[in-house]
């Protein structure tokens, strides 16, 4: 009995299917293949850079289940909504076009994919575009994917080479499309031994994989084997996610979606199946008994935020445990210091209980209402307004977290202006609007250089991100340079004579004080030294020249940057016994240290970062030479033996503005890296106009 995605009454009756690839790779095109040969007249979605950007669910029904397929962003950019995408998933198809091959990106997530076992299928799209060749691709995603990887259909080719079917291993059958239709037949003597030359390797590997030894000795004795025999031992062997079967499907005419789709039914395991996330209760203790069961205490986790100016929040939910109804009332918790141990100050920990809105699932372009979702099923939830991306719903009297996934760091900044007064007045709201919809995003405001700035994943992101500003709630912002926040400091002892004396009838203000100024190393920070003997500064004036001078330190002197890593020695001075004051030796302080700097003896400072870039080996070098250019201090090299080379260095922070722009070239999109405040170094003197100028 077929199921109906408003009506699941079992997670076995579920598939939940992330579809991956490049940019490029014919992905969102096979997506809308998918949808339209189980959607009676459906028509794809506009096609433009908000659907290009997002990750797109749509729920179909096939055969005896509900798949809810979901649509991944292939611009590396986006790769946010990306991992948000393999959380709500129990399974990936990895869309590979035999042109282009498989890229540095598809690389590392296949990587992490393997790495916490999660079943993959790969499907091999442009077959009919120069260069595109089936076994050859093939063979590039074993060199390049690694082991497991077998054909599970061979394309079906006419006689002037177009590709009109597929011919499965598995039932030994030839599938054929013609206008738009499949049928199915006996393979013919030639079509059989095309089929011969891959079957024997890929019954190995379904048998091995599977560890179907029974089974292993039938065919090794030359047993012909049933079909629902291999298929079931394919399904254990692709659960266990050590198995990959590929399949050839045209995007262009649609040939191969009826047995991609049967794939997914039959080859990808059900949300029982497939192992939970980390589940705990709100104080960090494991709840190891929670399992996919709809009678079970809820436990939900918020997938993906969008938020509009009129109809409000948008959450998409995926249920781990127990069922979702509409008007319930569910615990909502964002707690993600509980895993990480620091807390997070873009995304701090919250507690709210909230009334559950309408439960949606989308069926192509149409929105479809539902009362009820269970466990294993993804679902749309309209206006939680307190839920954000990766918060935990969970029932009132249990409340439970579910461990976030794995978020990108931001590390491309812009500096925004608001273009008129109104625009500043909204500015702050669209922002933070922004931020819970994308985690992503990150908001910094720069104290000294008084800028906001937006961080995002690159250039794409934040064309993106100030369209959404500019059309959805209205506000027009300007860019401008991001602002280094310099530092100065001396380089060369120094002394001087402060004096502050003022008589204007009445009490005046008297107070001297002679100070000697001694460089510090880098990160020692101020210190202060009493010299004084005889009492020449009185006891209860000597915490205000500290003071005075240490305002003075805050304003800067030469170049009017805050000075770090001096030693201030106050070692005499005068006072009066009316007219001196807590003021007026503040001021004599902030006095003898202006005086004492010039810019001979002293010097500009710029921020360093240390820097951890992971890249493909054969890129290693190129990257040791652009970090070199940038007046990078490379600390070391290693490698983590899958081919990644880590390198650690300290670079000057003005010198990285757009790297998360520039090593994705520089690195075929291998390269990721993490940057972390090391401290302030000098500025080479032939550079610090130029620094002066940004700052």
């Amino acid at each position: 009995m077929s199921a109906s995605a408003n009506k699941v009454s079992s997670p076995v009756d579920l598939r939940n299917v992330v579809l991956v690839g490049s940019s490029g790779s014919g992905k969102t095109t096979l997506f809308d293949n998918l949808l339209a040969a189980r959607i009676p007249g459906h028509r794809p979605a506009k096609d433009d850079t908000e659907r290009a950007a997002a990750l797109t669910l749509a729920s179909v029904s096939s055969g005896d289940v509900v798949i809810n397929l979901l649509d991944a962003p292939g611009h590396p950019d986006f790769v946010g909504e990306l991992r948000a995408g393999l959380r709500a998933a129990d399974a990936a198809l990895f869309v590979v076009s035999a042109a282009d091959g498989v890229d540095n990106a598809t690389a590392a997530l296949w990587r992490e994919c393997k790495a916490v076992k999660m079943p993959c299928a790969i499907v091999v799209t442009k077959l009919d575009v120069e260069r595109g060749d089936y076994t050859s691709a093939v063979e590039q995603c074993r060199q390049v994917l690694g082991e497991g990887i077998v054909p599970a259909y061979l394309p079906l080719t006419d006689g002037g080479g177009e590709i009109v079917g597929n011919m499965s291993l598995v039932t030994q059958n030839v599938h054929e499309y013609c206008g738009g239709q499949s049928s199915t037949r006996p393979a013919s003597q030639e079509e059989a031994e095309q089929i011969a030359a891959y079957r024997g390797d890929f019954l190995e590997g379904v048998i091995t994989e599977s560890e179907d030894d029974s089974l292993m000795e039938r065919y090794l004795e030359g047993e012909e084997l049933a079909v629902d025999q291999v298929r079931r031992d394919l399904l254990v062997s692709m659960s266990r996610a050590t198995l990959f079967p590929v399949i050839p499907v045209q995007v262009s005419n649609a040939v191969g979606t009826e047995e991609l789709l049967r794939l997914v039914e039959n080859g990808f395991p059900t949300p029982a199946e497939k192992a939970m996330p980390t589940i705990t209760t709100v104080d960090g203790t494991d709840l190891v008994e929670i399992g996919c069961d709809p009678d079970g205490p809820l436990v939900a986790q918020v997938i993906r935020t969008t938020s509009d100016p009129y109809a409000g929040r948008q959450s998409m939910v995926r249920i781990y445990s127990g069922t979702l109804r509409t008007d319930d009332v569910v615990h909502v918790a964002g707690h993600r210091e509980v895993f990480t141990g620091t807390e997070d100050a873009h995304h701090p920990g919250h507690e709210e209980d909230e009334k559950i809105g309408p439960l949606a699932f989308p069926v192509g372009l149409e929105l479809k209402t539902k009362d009820v979702a269970i466990s294993g099923d993804i679902v749309l939830v309209a206006k939680l307004s307190h839920a954000e991306t990766s918060d935990t719903l969970s029932a009132k009297d249990s409340p439970a977290l579910v461990e976030p996934w794995m978020q990108p760091e931001p590390l491309l900044p812009t500096a925004l202006k608001p273009a008129t007064r109104n625009d500043e007045d909204k500015l702050a709201g669209a922002l933070a609007r922004l931020v819970v919809e994308d985690t992503t995003v990150r908001l910094e405001r720069t104290v000294e250089a008084d800028q906001e700035l937006l961080w995002t994943m690159g250039t794409a992101h934040t064309d993106l991100l100030l369209g959404r500003l500019n059309d959805r709630y209205g506000v027009k912002v300007t860019t401008e340079p991001v602002k280094v926040a310099m530092r100065e400091t001396f380089i060369a002892p120094a002394k001087a004579h402060g004096r502050h004396v003022k008589q204007s009838g009445g009490h005046g203000q008297y107070a001297v004080c002679d100070i000697e100024i001694a460089p510090r190393e880098r990160g020692a920070g101020f210190a202060f030294v009493d010299k004084v003997v005889g009492g020449a500064v009185p006891r209860q004036f000597i915490p205000s020249v500290e003071k005075g001078v240490r305002a003075q330190m805050e304003r800067g002197t030469v170049y009017g940057f805050p000075m770090v890593d001096v030693q201030v020695t106050l070692h005499d001075g005068k006072a009066h016994s009316v007219d001196s004051s807590d003021m007026a030796f503040q001021s004599a302080g902030a006095q003898a240290l202006k005086e004492a700097a010039t810019e001979q003896n002293v010097a500009l400072l710029e921020p360093v970062d240390e820097v951890e870039v992971r890249v493909a080996d054969e890129y290693l070098g190129a990257v040791m030479t652009d970090l070199s250019n940038r007046r990078g201090q490379v600390l070391g090299t290693d490698t983590d033996g899958a081919g990644q080379s880590i390198l650690r260095a300290l670079v000057p922070v003005a010198e990285l503005e757009r790297y998360a722009v520039d090593l994705r070239g520089l690195a075929r999109g291998s390269g990721s890296f993490r940057r972390s405040p090391h401290g302030y170094e000098l500025v080479p003197p032939q550079l610090a106009q130029k620094l002066l100028d940004r700052a």
